[in-house]
């Protein structure tokens, strides 16, 4: 049994059928929950996936940029041969 952080309601959930990390939904006011702790078992609120996504296209941004810094540098270092 765990409980919803965010309605307190109890969950049943069986320690054996999940793992941390799993996501999961509460039955009473459906906030998207992950498994954060096994024994016993603990719930937090799970992070959205547009949120990770938008960490993610950060991440993809800025290592593009990095590959043109990189060209740059590289075309630079041709010229003065």
């Amino acid at each position: 049994m765990a409980t919803c952080p965010e309605c307190d309601a109890e969950i049943e959930v069986d320690e054996f059928d999940v793992d941390k990390g799993d996501q999961l939904s509460c039955p009473e006011c459906g906030s998207n929950l992950e498994v954060v702790g096994l024994t016993p078992i603990e719930l937090d609120i799970a992070l959205d996936d547009d949120e990770d996504d938008d960490d993610d296209d950060v991440d993809e941004k800025e290592d593009a940029e990095d590959e043109d810094d990189d060209e740059d540098e590289k075309e630079d270092e041709d010229l003065e041969e």
